[in-house]
């Protein structure tokens, strides 16, 4: 289930397909072209109706993706209600197209906001033991890159750094989302756009999130891998007209739907989050089928990191194995992998307070100012260290990840050519160290941790009394969290480091001078 690195891959050849499906698709025979504007037939390139569908996406939600809402006044999103709507829901959708008899029901979880529809989400329908099969989605209900694309050459498209998986799929759901009911994926996209790319605390990613609210997360190293992703889905976009013009025989298919006249940036990225909260990454099998969006899957189901229940592809599905007894009514969770709370908040849009692969990440680095860089370099890869090296620094495990932090730092401070060659011929990781030498590292990390805890403008007692009061809104209350669990593993570290500096002798008071200490970020 875990939802891996995907933004260093890209599509660099035209898609393909196969399926009957009203699809993103492209032809086996490819045309390249790079101009701005495909040449049209004559019976439909002078044609008003033209001009008016090239347009039409800016004046209406309905060719957006996540679309169940109306923009007011206040510029906020309101969910629209559609008296049709609940005539056939999802499941019913997938039993009629081959969804075989299963043990699940959808029921309705209300939203934080008062102002969305409630939220859907997978329960048992009866009893379920551990080792019991959930539910099993045939392939032909899955979304993957194989069905977009079309063959089994995808590993051949993902290596020119032009369009990821996320966004290939995205782009493929939009274009579905135009067709309206006459796509096959109407019932799916129509509760993908229910669902508003929110997580199972009712809250969309932060990639979503306003300026000022962005600023919930001030002090927090998430708040810039946010902005770093921000400005990967922008560069994704810039790149949707080259690759749509790499494959000419798309506008067979859609002959005047060309993307970024389609679809602004903001549906673009709306539509990114909305599949990034869903994509399911399958193991052991072709990289076709690696990114897959299953109905009955996440967001319906919730995460959890405390689970190992994965989605696993078998003989022509998608199945849930449950790992644990579940009561009829109760929701069903699934693995998210071993992903730190910022990246589930990114991903999904919430955070677990239970997480145990929550972690901090130290960067260190030897100065490459130092006379004796490059044995001490040396030295670090011996040990399995880089000159660049990150730390992790797990929830729970702080000690142990300052005495893993400890050895680097002292090889930075060594300043003697003699001590130098000791730890050469030594062929080991400890560097002979002096009291007050041992205390000049210790401090230097005290500092560290008291410089990262200084960067929040509330200290950790504040946020835990903000949050207990329950007056939070649901943005704020998510990033609340994640600032209160980063806070717990810093004052870990810190108080893990002080205590260490108490066991030194005490005439080690006076920090040895250290003009090349490494680096810390």
């Amino acid at each position: 289930m875990e939802l891996g690195s995907l933004y260093d891959r890209c599509i660099c050849s035209p898609i393909r397909s196969s399926s009957p499906i009203r699809p993103l698709l492209v032809h086996s025979t490819v045309s390249i072209s790079l101009r701005k504007y495909p040449t049209l037939p004559a019976t439909t390139s002078s044609s008003p109706s033209f001009f008016r569908r090239r347009n039409l996406c800016f004046a209406s939600n309905s060719d957006t993706l996540v679309a169940g809402s109306r923009k007011e006044e206040d510029g906020k999103y309101r969910d629209v209600a559609s008296k049709k709507e609940d005539e056939e829901d999802l499941k019913s959708w997938m039993h009629k197209n081959g969804l075989p008899p299963c043990k699940v029901v959808l029921k309705d979880r209300p939203s934080l906001n008062e102002k969305h529809k409630p939220i859907h989400y997978v329960a048992a329908c009866e009893d379920l033991q551990i080792g019991d099969i959930a539910f099993s989605v045939p392939n032909s209900l899955v979304v993957t890159l194989e069905r977009v694309l079309g063959n089994e050459t995808i590993a051949e498209l993902l290596t020119t750094n032009k369009l990821s998986e996320l966004a290939c799929l995205a782009l493929y759901l939009m274009y579905e989302k135009k067709q309206g009911k006459k796509s096959f994926w109407f019932p799916y996209i129509r509760e993908l756009d229910r669902q508003r790319g929110r997580g199972q605390l009712a809250v969309e990613s932060p990639l979503l999130w306003s300026k000022d609210e962005l600023d919930y997360l001030t002090g927090s190293p998430t708040k810039a891998e946010v902005l770093a992703r921000a400005e990967g889905i922008k560069r994704e976009y810039d790149e949707l007209d080259t690759v749509w013009f790499m494959a000419g025989s798309l506008f067979q298919q859609y002959p005047y739907d060309i993307p970024t006249e389609a679809f602004s940036f903001e549906i673009f990225k709306q539509a990114f989050v909305a599949v990034q909260s869903c994509v399911v990454h399958l193991q052991k099998v072709s990289l076709a089928r690696r990114f897959a969006l299953v109905p009955l899957g996440p967001p319906l189901l919730a995460y959890s990191s405390n689970c190992k229940a994965m989605l696993t592809a078998v003989d022509g599905a998608v199945q849930l194995v449950v790992d644990r007894p579940y009561k009829a009514g109760e929701s069903i969770a699934v693995w998210c992998g071993p992903q730190p709370n910022s990246k589930l908040l990114i991903n999904y849009g919430f955070v677990d307070e239970d997480n145990p692969y929550d972690r901090l990440v130290i960067e260190a680095a030897l100065n490459t100012e130092d006379p004796q860089y490059q044995d001490k370099r040396m030295v670090a890869q011996r040990n399995g260290k880089l000159s660049v090296q990150v730390f992790h620094v797990y929830a729970g495990k702080e000690r142990e990840a300052i005495l893993d932090l400890l050895p680097y730092i002292r090889l930075g401070y060594l300043s003697e050519p003699s001590e130098m060659q000791s730890v050469i011929s030594s062929q080991g990781p400890v560097c002979p160290t002096s009291p007050c030498m041992e205390r000049a590292v210790l401090d230097q990390l005290a500092d560290y941790f008291r410089t990262r805890l200084d960067g929040y403008p509330s200290t950790l007692k504040e946020d835990e009394t903000l949050l207990a009061d329950g007056n939070l809104n649901p943005r704020k209350q998510v990033a609340t969290r994640l600032i209160i669990s980063e806070k717990k593993m810093l004052h870990a570290c810190l108080q893990a480091t002080i205590d260490y500096i108490n066991q030194l002798p005490d005439h080690s008071v006076s920090p040895c001078p250290a003009p090349y200490a490494p680096l810390l970020k």
